[in-house]
Parts: C-alpha cells; structure tokens; sequence
C-alpha cells in the first residue's frame, strides 16, 4: 500500500470544468489532499476535434494507467461520424468491468416517492465491458444489420463476485438479479446460471432474480423491495437511468466503475452546453461520485463528512437552478460548494446523518502493469464436438425454393439441411405462409449420422460452405458445437 494516491481528474466537456472545480474545492477544505494528489488529464470533445477518435491523448492513458483511479466529468461524444462514446471506451480499454450505482431519497430533492413518504436506498450494479456495448456490427444484407450480444462465463463471474462483496460490505441481505432468460437462453440463461454458482459462495446473502420487464415496473411501484440488483450492461444501462428518475434524476446518480486494477468515477448526466459558462450547474452528482472515490481509497470519514455536509446543505434548501424549492432563490455552482464547505463537521437533522468512522485508513495500491493481457478462462477441460454449422445467405428465393436447392448441394457431405429460418423464425421445414420474411435466412446443417460426432472437426463445415457460396451470397456462418455433449446452439422459434 502506498501513502498517497494520485488521482486523475478530467474536468470534462460543457458545464464539465464548472462542477470539477467545485467538487475539487469541497474535497480540499474538507483534508482530501493530506492523503491525495491530483493530476488533471484532458479528454472529450477537443480531443476528438483535434483528430483522435479515442477522445483521450496517448499521455491521458499513461497518466491513468500510472494512477489507476480516474475521476471524470460529463463529456460529449460526436454525433453521427467521429469516434465512439469515450464513456464505453475509457470502461473497456481499463477493464473497468462492475458500475455501482447508488440511489437515495435526498433531502430537499422533491419526487413522487418523497411526497408520498417512501424512502428509496438501492444499489445497481451493472456488468460494464461486453454485451452488445462490444459494438460488434454488420450491416449483412441490403436490408439487414445484425449488433453481437456476447456474454462470457468470466464476465459473468467477475460482476457477480463483486456484487457479492459489494452487498457483503455494505451490509445488505438480499441480492436479485435481473435478467430476460426466458427468452434470450444462452446469453442471460449464463448469465444467471453464473449468479446463482456465484452466489453460492455467499450463504448469507439471500438471491432471487427477477425478469427485466417486471422488474422495471416493481421498481416503479415498489422500489423499497430492493436493495441491490445486478444485471448485463444493456440492461443495467436502461434499468440505472430508470432507477435515477426515482430520486430526481440522473443529476442525483452517482457512478463507479469498477476494474481490477483501474476504476473510474464519474457524473452520467449530460454536459448541459446551453448552461456552460453560466456557473449555474449542479455538482451533487459528481461530488457524490467522488464521494464513492474517497471510499474506494479507504477515505471513509472524509467521505462520511462530507456527504453530511451535502446532506445538511439540501436540508437546509440550497439548491441550484434544476431542482429544489420554487420559493427559495437557488444559487450558483460554486456558492453550492462555498455553502456545503460551511457545513464541513455538521449532520442533517431531518435524515439519518451517515456514520463517520474515527479515522481515515487510505488502503489504495497503484496499479501494477502486467507484460501481457489476462485471458480469463470459467471452464477448463470442457470437450467441444462439430456437429454442423448455421450458414447465413442473402437471398430472395423462398423457403421451399431455397430448401430444394440446398439440399442438392449438399448432397455428399456428412450433413442434412435440418433447418431455415428468418429473423430467428423457423419457416422450413415446418411454418407458417403468414410468416413474413426478409433477404437474410439462416441455413441450418446437422449431421446426418450422429455417430459421426467427434469424429470430424470443422473442415467439412467450411468444404460445405465453399459450395453453397458458389450459388448463393455468403453474409455470415458460424460452426455448431456441442460442449460436454450438450448443445451449444439454440433453436429456432417455432421449431
């Protein structure tokens, strides 16, 4: 462990630099820097329009990558051409794999839940590398894109295990996991299959999942029944903004993403550019997510003392422009601060005041630069038999037309057309005529012979393939594989 830490902080794009600044000064007046210094790195929007689709300079990564703890503000990602979200790309390129979020009922915040007297306090953490933010996308046919959905066993585990000792931590009992494996079996089937072995590990924490769709309405009715749910990314992404429109909004949302080795804590609103530069912005947001900073640095009462301060401060109905009582004049950005630095050492007196532990015990060690990247591996020693392959072909013919014609292709090869399909629709050999299709059918080839499995490996698949891309546009192929003798594919609907 080290004796300081050196955080990076990027002020951001819009109102951005306005409640960094702010954030900053609170942690300064409040004895941050007896045990942290700062080290201010620039991305965003001026990085991408000098040029570098990353949004961040090769001497932002170095910076990061030497700290391991970055502290970020809202930024902006060009629309339309230019690089890609510099949100999802700072979480994949670190390994920043698990986003806690926090979500209270705050004082002086008004929303249906504190008029009707119901206090919210969860927690969602969100797995934060894969899923569909891989950005993996095709454009296959004239009419046809496709985005890979790829959840891995490892990915599963690392966001599930933090879930655990996150709950563990910080002292809640039940633990769901939200999840739409009735109808995506594989993907979110793993998913919550690696939940429940994970969770194992756990007996005291009590686990139950819960389907994304009544999930989000029991949120909306009921959200005092969770304390901590845990979910993929798009599905966390969707479910996190939902959860802040509870408290007020994502103005009120703090964020961590958390890595091995490297985390980032962040404000997820917007940059706000028609406010830029008016001084008018709120930081809470921020701040509250520095506040998660602080704790991941073992600062607990620095933290404890100044969320109290925040507290206090909305108690006391300071507020800026976006929110807060209609009859109290709100104040600028940094009077926000200027106002809860006069509260450091108080506690709210309307809410629980948070517990301030008797010291700080910073407990943070640096990053240490590995020679090569960790591949994760679950399951190990797992057997892996081809038992035929999905060809995907671009084609108007239809279905019978289409199976007639690849049957005779195939004729002299160890496989049988078993299937064909449209937009995941069976429509051969069984279906309906009212099914509508588009250009884009999945060919299905089995093995005829099922004693031949594990005897052949994938040439004949691609042998097969050459022949069918002789009659037929070619836009995707993928082998099918059994794994331990299960199968590793899923059917079509309807078959």
């Amino acid at each position: 462990m080290s004796d300081r830490a050196t955080i990076a902080p990027a002020p951001g794009d819009g109102t951005g630099p306005e409640i960094m600044d702010a954030c900053l000064r609170i942690f300064r007046e409040a004895g941050v820097t007896e045990h942290v210094d700062f080290e201010p790195v620039q991305m965003g929007q001026s990085v991408f329009a000098a040029g570098e689709t990353r949004g961040m300079t090769d001497e932002a990564v170095e910076t990061i990558e030497r700290c391991g703890i970055l502290y970020k503000g809202p930024m902006g990602t060009p629309i339309g051409g230019g690089g890609k979200s510099i949100n999802v790309t700072l979480r994949k390129t670190f390994g920043a794999f698990a986003n806690l979020r926090h979500f209270q009922s705050l004082p002086g915040v008004d929303t249906v839940f504190s008029r009707a007297g119901v206090p919210v306090d969860m927690y969602i953490v969100r797995e934060n590398v894969e899923d569909t933010y891989g950005g993996v996308e095709t454009r296959l046919t004239s009419d046809v894109v496709e985005c890979k959905r790829l959840i891995t066993a490892p990915g599963c585990d690392q966001v599930h295990q933090f879930a655990f000792q996150a709950a563990k931590r910080l002292g809640l009992s039940k633990v769901f996991c939200g999840h739409k494996a009735n109808i995506m079996k594989m993907t979110d089937g793993l998913f919550l299959e690696r939940f429940r072995t994970i969770g194992d590990d756990y007996p005291e924490i009590e686990k139950a999942d819960v389907i994304i769709d009544a999930l989000c309405m029991n949120l909306v009715l009921k959200p005092q029944t969770y304390e901590m749910i845990v979910l993929p990314n798009l599905q966390g992404d969707i479910v996190s903004d939902l959860a802040a429109g509870l408290v007020g909004g994502l103005g009120f949302a703090p964020s961590a993403n958390i890595g091995d080795q490297i985390s980032i804590f962040e404000a997820v609103h917007g940059t706000a550019p028609d406010i830029a530069g008016k001084g008018v912005g709120n930081p809470t947001s921020l701040l509250l997510s520095g506040l998660m900073l602080l704790r991941h640095l073992g600062l607990g009462k620095t933290a404890a003392t100044i969320e109290n301060a925040l507290l206090a401060t909305l108690e006391a109905k300071v507020h800026t422009g976006d929110f807060g009582d209609p009859e109290t004049p709100p104040v600028g950005t940094s009077d926000f601060a200027s106002a809860i630095i006069d509260r450091l050492g108080t506690a709210p007196s309307g809410c629980d005041a948070k517990p301030v532990p008797e010291r700080d015990e910073l407990s943070y060690a640096p990053p240490t630069r590995p020679s090569v990247n960790e591949l994760m591996e679950t399951f190990t020693q797992v057997r892996s038999d081809v038992v035929g392959c999905d060809i995907y072909v671009a084609t108007t013919t239809p279905p019978l037309e289409l199976a007639q014609r690849l049957e005779r292709i195939a004729v002299g090869t160890p496989f049988k057309l078993t299937l064909i399909s449209s937009r995941g629709t069976q429509v051969w050999p069984s279906g309906s005529v009212y099914t509508e299709v588009v250009n884009y059918f999945r060919v299905r080839f089995e093995l005829e012979d099922k004693h031949h499995i594990g005897q052949i490996g994938q040439g004949p698949t691609i042998h097969l393939l050459r022949r069918i891309s002789e009659k037929f546009e070619v836009a995707d192929f993928q082998p099918l594989r059994n794994y331990d003798g299960e199968r590793g594919y899923s059917l079509a609907q309807g078959q």
